[in-house]
């Protein structure tokens, strides 16, 4: 399965000399991608950190690489230089700067991981400059149902259907291409259950001190049921008997995992806004069992994958709130652009055919270039629903497909 991200990726590395840090969960397909990309140049080589034969050259330095690789010989284009969780590496950004500057522009280069190298990129003073973030999401309904890459504007002009057989696929099972592809119950029980393992047994083990895992757990299992709701720290360390640091320290490493992520409220221009509490979303909408929620949480993620395409190809600078008063009114999602309100989205399983007051409420309000209220029960329709203006009720079939 071809991947949008094949064609960013080799678009980028064709026109400029910074790396690519390619960031995003576990079992999205980053490394498939990557590999796949090496494949389609005339050099492509790929190293990987759980190769025990390549980590020696890693350990060895830049050299040793540059000498696998006879990076010195004259090619008709620059090698493609992948490296795979190269995170894992403890001295991982010293490698990668001694790389990048001892052998200018002679190779491209990109950079694949998780966790440690999303938290640390940030945070990283030495690679400033020398590289741009990627962020690699699971698919969505645009991805599957859209053929080419839309590199010059945020949506598609016009809608594309996804085949009933996938969106149905995709609600069910997630957009992690394994259990997408497989469609089996049974297959996405196990690959959920390893998945797990592999988050609390290796990774929160591997990058942090913690040591109450099991309680860790239990706040994950609560995130299942409480995705898209305002988030009580007080509330959850009562149930969990620890402190509220405990709690926004343990939310903090599971975003930094990919297991969840967070939204504020946007408060500029709105009156008596709710001010500090988040709400957290799932990077897996099908772990939610109540159909309301996994609706709310599919919608959530496809919009941070709009938000996060948007900003690393440079279109503008995009954020993704929440908006809610002290009067309890809401609306699910405020995409920003410019830092000012742009699009504003409702969530809704079913079409009961009116306008949630709400919508219409915080549409005077702030005044966004679109508001919608996204129905999940409606029949796709072949229109583009980024032509009107005013609060509109859209299938998801058909607003999901014009997003990325």
């Amino acid at each position: 399965m071809e991947r949008l991200y094949q064609h960013i990726f080799k678009e980028h590395l064709a026109q400029h000399r910074q790396m690519i840090f390619v960031m995003g969960p576990r079992q999205a397909g980053k490394t498939t991608v990557a590999q796949t990309l090496v494949d389609t140049y005339a050099d492509g080589f790929y190293f990987s950190w759980d190769n025990v034969s390549d980590r020696e050259k890693i350990i060895q330095g830049p050299n040793a690489i540059a000498e696998s690789i006879n990076l010195d010989a004259l090619r008709s284009e620059k090698p493609l230089i992948t490296f795979d969780e190269i995170h894992k590496f403890k001295e991982w950004r010293d490698f990668l700067k001694g790389f990048y500057d001892s052998f200018p522009n002679k190779a491209a280069i990109l950079v694949t991981g998780s966790a440690k190298l999303d938290v640390f990129s940030r945070g990283g003073d030495s690679l400033m400059g020398r590289y741009f973030p990627f962020h690699f999401h699971p698919l969505s309904v645009a991805e599957l149902a859209q053929q080419n890459v839309n590199v010059t504007q945020e949506i598609w002009q016009e809608p594309q259907a996804l085949d009933n057989s996938q969106y149905e696929a995709l609600w069910k099972f997630g957009g992690y291409p394994n259990p997408f592809l497989k469609q089996s119950d049974a297959f996405s029980r196990r690959w959920k259950k390893l998945r797990h393992q592999q988050l609390f047994d290796e990774d929160i083990r591997d990058l942090t001190r913690i040591q109450d895992i099991d309680r860790l757990e239990l706040l994950a299992e609560k995130l299942k049921t409480q995705s898209g709701s305002l988030t009580s720290y007080q509330s959850m360390a009562r149930q969990l008997r620890v402190t509220d640091n405990t709690i926004r320290n343990w939310l903090g490493v599971l975003k930094s995992l990919y297991y969840c992520f967070e939204l504020r409220p946007w408060s500029k221009n709105v009156n008596r806004a709710v001010l500090k509490e988040p709400k957290y979303y799932l990077w897996d909408w099908s772990l939610c069992s109540d159909e309301g929620t996994r609706a709310e949480n599919m919608v959530a993620l496809h919009l941070l994958k709009a938000v996060h395409f948007w900003n690393d190809i440079g279109l503008e600078d995009y954020g993704l709130y929440f908006v809610r008063d002290k009067e309890k009114r809401e609306v699910d999602f405020v995409v920003t652009k410019a830092n000012e309100p742009w699009m504003l989205v409702e969530v809704k399983l079913r079409n009961n055919r009116n306008i949630s007051a709400y919508l219409k409420h915080f549409t005077n309000m702030l005044k966004p270039s679109y508001a919608f209220q996204v129905v999940f029960d409606m029949e796709f329709v072949q229109r583009n629903c980024f032509q009107e203006t005013g609060p509109l009720i859209v299938p998801a079939k058909t607003f999901l497909s014009q997003l990325v």
